[in-house]
């Protein structure tokens, strides 16, 4: 299945959680925290958000954003434009 969003929509892989410290302590799935950078899979269909926001690139977004999806294993987040707080640049 394909995710196409439309308008000011931006479809983003989140970033994989941390499974332990970097001392070894194995930290359970209640006591994670998600982070809120990700990569851009899909832009919608809004021309002046396509010149900001390509696919492959990484974001910043805010911590109550968007809309979560889990497609095929993995998970998504489905973000508005103002959603978006960054772009992450190496």
């Amino acid at each position: 299945m394909k995710i196409k969003p439309l308008d000011d929509r931006v479809l983003v892989e989140t970033a994989p959680q941390e499974e332990k410290t970097a001392s070894g302590i194995i930290i359970p799935d209640t006591a994670k925290e998600k982070k809120h950078l990700g990569t851009v899979i899909e832009v919608g269909t809004d021309e002046e958000l396509k010149e900001l926001v390509k696919p492959g690139d990484k974001v910043l977004y805010g911590k109550y954003a968007g809309e979560e999806i889990k497609l095929d294993d993995k998970e998504y987040i489905l973000l508005q434009r103002s959603d978006i707080l960054a772009i992450i640049e190496d």
